[in-house]
C-alpha cells in the first residue's frame, strides 16, 4: 500500500467479536486509501498493555470495546486530532481530561438508530393490534375471541417519550400511518416537534391517553426510574409499553407488581436493568412481557453502516471538510 506522505495515521482499537461486522472488508479497503496504518488491529486489553503504539496515531478508530479516553491514555497519544467512533454512545469513554484536548469525536448513533426505529415501529403496529395481549388470550382460552376490541393504527394514538435521534425517526416512520403521535421531551422545542411532525405533552399525559407508549430517552440521575407505578397504572385497558433506551428508566420492582395486576397490559422490553435480568427475575415468568435479549441495535450486517458512516466522516476529515456527526461537548452529558 502506497501512501502518500500526508496520509494521517491511524490504528483500530476494538473487541474482536462484532468487529468483521463493523469493519467489513469494503469498509476497511476504503479506509486503507485514506490513512497508513499505525499497526494492526488491537482490542482494549492489547492496547493497555502497550499504550505507546498511540505515540503517532492520529486518528482513532474504534467501536464496542473502544479504549476509555482519560488522563493516561492521552498522555500517550499527543498526535490524536480524532476519534471516529462506530457505536452509538460515547458517554462511557470519554472524561474531562479528553474534552480539554479539544478533540473532535464522531459517534455513529444515526446509523445505530436505524434497527432500533425498525424494530420499534414493528411492535408499535402490533401494539396497536394488540397481538400480544390477542396472543396471550388465544393460547389461554384455546378459542379466536369475536372481533377483540383494539385501536388499530387508525386515529390511534402513540406516544414517544424521547426525540433524539432514535425518537425522531420513530416519528418519521410513523408519520406514514394514520395516527396521532405524541412526545414528551423536555428539552425539545415545538418547532423542532413540529419538524418532527409530533405533538409535545407532559409525561403523565402520555402514558394516561396514548394506546403505545414507546420510551426513546438517554438515561441520566433525572430520568433514572422515571416510568414507575404511578405511569404504569394510568395506562389505558391493553395499552403496550416498549423500551429499547435503556432497562433504568424504568423503576422493574414496581413494574413487575403492576403487570401482575394488570394482565392486560403488555411491555415489550429489549433492555433491562441489570442486563441481562437476574436468573430468579419475575421479567422471565410474566405472561405479559416480550423479553429479548438487546437485539433492537444493529445486529449482523445492520452493523455495516456504522462502519460506512465512519469511512465517511474519515473521508470529509481527510478532505478537511466538517465532520457532520461530531458530537458537540456542550451536550455531551444529555446524550445516551
Amino acid at each position: 500500500m502506497n501512501e502518500p506522505a500526508t496520509a494521517p495515521t491511524a490504528l483500530l482499537v476494538m473487541e474482536e467479536e462484532r468487529r468483521a461486522d463493523v469493519y467489513p472488508p469494503e469498509v476497511l479497503a476504503g479506509i486503507d486509501r485514506l490513512v497508513t496504518w499505525q499497526g494492526p488491529p488491537l482490542t482494549r486489553r492489547r492496547l493497555d498493555e502497550d499504550p505507546s503504539v498511540l505515540n503517532r496515531v492520529d486518528v482513532l478508530l474504534t467501536g464496542w470495546g473502544a479504549p476509555v479516553l482519560d488522563a493516561a491514555l492521552l498522555a500517550h497519544a499527543p498526535r490524536l486530532r480524532a476519534v471516529l467512533v462506530a457505536a452509538g454512545s460515547v458517554r462511557h469513554l470519554t472524561t474531562p481530561a479528553f474534552w480539554e484536548r479539544g478533540i473532535p469525536i464522531v459517534s455513529a448513533a444515526s446509523a445505530n438508530a436505524v434497527p432500533v426505529a425498525e424494530f420499534a415501529l414493528a411492535h408499535i403496529l402490533l401494539g396497536l393490534k394488540q397481538v400480544h395481549r390477542i396472543a396471550r388470550d388465544t393460547a389461554s382460552s384455546r378459542r379466536f375471541a369475536h372481533d377483540p376490541a383494539v385501536p388499530g393504527a387508525y386515529r390511534s394514538r402513540v406516544g414517544l417519550l424521547g426525540l433524539g435521534h432514535i425518537g425522531r425517526l420513530v416519528a418519521a416512520h410513523l408519520a406514514r400511518f394514520d395516527v396521532e403521535v405524541w412526545a414528551t421531551d423536555p428539552v425539545a422545542s415545538p418547532e423542532s416537534a413540529r419538524q418532527a411532525g409530533v405533538r409535545l405533552i407532559g409525561i403523565e399525559e402520555l402514558f394516561a391517553t396514548c394506546h403505545v407508549v414507546s420510551l426513546h430517552a438517554p438515561l441520566l440521575p433525572e430520568t433514572r426510574g422515571t416510568v414507575g407505578a404511578r405511569l404504569l397504572n394510568s395506562l389505558g385497558p391493553g395499552a403496550t409499553l416498549i423500551n429499547t433506551a435503556r432497562g433504568a428508566l424504568v423503576d422493574e420492582t414496581a413494574a413487575v407488581e403492576v403487570l401482575r395486576a394488570r394482565p392486560d397490559l403488555t411491555a415489550v422490553l429489549d433492555v433491562t436493568h441489570p442486563e441481562p435480568p437476574a436468573h430468579d427475575s419475575p421479567l422471565f415468568d410474566l405472561p405479559n412481557v416480550v423479553l429479548t435479549p438487546h437485539i433492537g441495535g444493529a445486529m449482523g450486517a445492520e452493523r455495516n453502516r456504522l462502519g460506512l458512516l465512519v469511512l465517511d466522516e474519515l473521508s470529509r476529515l481527510v478532505r478537511g471538510l466538517p465532520l457532520q456527526h461530531a458530537i458537540d461537548p456542550a451536550h455531551a452529558a444529555s446524550l445516551a
